[in-house]
């Protein structure tokens, strides 16, 4: 078991740890309550690209939390920050929504359709043959292939959506070319949550609903994981990976009846 009371800061995940589509989850307000209230850092690390911190923000004062927006980090700016960093002034054909678009304008990136340096896909409404042909050809004549995350589902209200991996995944089949992913798990989003929340690897505990994205990319960051069972992993699915969860809860309230007892 973690001792909460004695860790400093807490990474989580959103979609089914904080709520699913515009529901939210048991336990959730007061979680929050008690990590502010014991002056906890913490950061919502999400692998959703399509949303800024802002509308993050705003979407969950409508749930009635109270939350600012320097404690969230998305998948787009983990990705808009990578491509900063690797090629500044870059180009890019980008598939996604406001958030995806505004990171990577925000770090110099230009957008473009003519010989871009790469192809960005995220979660996308816009998502269509058409620009699924026009990202196809770009790769295939040279352009680099980047995928905001790795979700290959995401949960919904009524069920699942195809994520990010799903929409990616018809370019690489057809043009030969693996896409790098820059969320969740890899390893680069978390020690960015590392650094912004100022705590080591020993001091953090990252909480999430996944042992394919979440928990992987705690435990090989070297922090301690909570699985909650509110999002898309079971128990029966638990027993298939290699790695565990330092602790499996029903849900983030857990956490607090943990710390208070």
């Amino acid at each position: 078991m973690i001792n909460f009371n004695e860790k400093k800061g807490f990474i989580c995940d959103m979609d089914g740890v904080i709520y699913h589509g515009n529901q939210i989850l048991p336990g959730v307000k007061e979680f929050i309550q008690w990590m502010q209230e014991e002056k906890k850092e913490y950061l919502f690390l999400t692998n959703s690209s399509g949303y800024t911190r802002k509308e993050l923000q705003q979407k969950l004062a409508r749930m009635g939390l109270d939350v600012s927006e320097e404690h969230f980090y998305t998948s787009a700016l983990a990705t808009a920050e990578f491509l900063k960093k690797q090629a500044p002034g870059c180009s890019a054909y980008v598939i996604g929504e406001a958030g995806l678009y505004n990171a990577l304008y925000e770090a110099g990136i230009t957008m473009s359709d003519y010989d871009p340096d790469y192809v960005v896909i995220g979660e996308a409404k816009s998502y269509s043959l058409d620009t699924l042909t026009k990202a196809t050809n770009l790769v295939v004549n040279g352009a680099k292939l980047i995928g905001a995350n790795s979700d290959v589902t995401t949960p919904i209200e009524n069920g699942i959506a195809p994520a990010c991996q799903a929409l990616v995944a018809p370019v690489e089949m057809a043009t030969g070319k693996k896409a790098y992913y820059c969320g969740k798990p890899n390893p680069l989003m978390v020690r960015t949550g590392l650094k912004l929340l100022g705590c080591h690897s020993a001091e953090a505990v990252f909480v999430g609903d996944r042992m394919d994205t979440d928990i992987v990319a705690g435990t090989e960051c070297g922090v301690d994981t909570v699985l909650v069972l509110s999002g898309v992993s079971t128990r029966e699915t638990l027993k298939t990976y290699a790695y565990q969860p330092t602790v499996v809860l029903d849900g983030v309230g857990d956490i607090v009846k943990e710390a208070n007892k």
